[in-house]
């Protein structure tokens, strides 16, 4: 299997369960205050790992105790964390996240560390990669570092996927060089002015990436590649917290890139990792492993690899 290096965001994660989200300018009251690690770099990176990948971090964290158990948390989960350097004028990036009763979310986050990654760090992500590896990326660091790691991870050879979320705009030339583009019906509305999210997938690979998959949440998925747009069925679960699903799609694609597995089957895998994180509260903490997914949902990778 190929190996996999994520070059991204690592924060510590906020949260307090409301009865409903706030509108703006309301205070509403919640339960207790819970700390977990995440940012979509690292929640990706430990994705990856629980589900069978051979995985590499890259990033910043700051020189505190919340950094310091970013990292451990990263070994704990077999996630190589020699790529995280410790950046001594900033602090650990921090997402304050509110989860209402159904599931839905509410985020905001304070970059720290993360706004410090820069091209010798895009440099360092790539150097760990030999052709047919897959580099993951997201849009909680610099745009113009993932911009020039797509560059070097293209000429290296390597498989480029990104997350393009926080929803953003994005230059023609960075959606030129990705292999793959992962986007919601929200982010991928900062993209494309399409309602229907097969007309979005079409529309989206015109732009430059040989696949585009937008995710629907309890609605499964659809993707874009050479022969057309296909829609991937959801698994049925009982959402409880939303907060990791993206990640943990995106995790499960990159396993399912780096097995070679069949575009529909890496997809199916990303539907069960993200449906599968909704069943219990926090991002990393509710990361599914490989087992998790053969007992609830009878996924059998091994079949779909070729």
């Amino acid at each position: 299997m190929a190996r996999i290096v994520v070059l991204g965001s690592l924060n510590v994660d906020l949260v307090v369960t409301v009865p409903r989200l706030p509108h703006p300018g309301e205070t509403v009251l919640g339960d207790g205050l819970r700390s977990y690690p995440g940012g979509k770099g690292a929640n990706q990176a430990v994705a990856a790992a629980r589900l069978g990948g051979q995985v590499a971090m890259v990033g910043r964290v700051g020189n505190d105790n919340f950094g310091a158990g970013l990292i451990e948390n990263l070994d704990v989960n077999h996630v190589d964390s020699s790529g995280v350097e410790h950046d001594s004028a900033m602090p650990t990036g921090a997402a304050l996240i509110y989860v209402e009763a159904g599931g839905q979310n509410m985020i905001a986050v304070a970059p720290g560390a993360n706004g410090t990654v820069g091209p010798m760090d895009a440099e360092r992500a790539v150097s760990r990669l030999v052709a047919g590896d897959v580099l993951v990326l997201q849009l909680e660091i610099p745009i113009s570092v993932i911009a020039h790691a797509a560059v070097v991870a293209r000429q290296a050879g390597a498989f480029v996927l990104l997350n393009a979320a926080p929803a953003q705009r994005l230059d023609p030339g960075l959606l030129s060089r990705l292999d793959a583009l992962v986007v919601n019906e929200r982010e991928a509305n900062a993209l494309v002015d399409h309602e229907d999210p097969a007309s979005m997938a079409a529309a989206l690979r015109t732009l430059g990436p040989k696949l585009v998959i937008v995710t629907l949440g309890p609605s499964g998925s659809v993707f874009c590649d050479e022969t057309g747009v296909h829609r991937v069925e959801p698994f049925d679960v009982e959402s409880i917290d939303s907060t990791g699903a993206g990640d943990a799609f995106m995790g499960a694609l990159a396993v399912g890139i780096a097995r070679r597995l069949e575009t529909k089957a890496a997809v199916r895998f990303g539907n069960a990792a993200g449906a599968a994180a909704t069943s219990s509260v926090g991002a990393q903490a509710a990361l599914p492993r490989l087992d998790d997914l053969r007992q609830r949902f009878g996924l059998d990778l091994s079949s779909s690899e070729h």
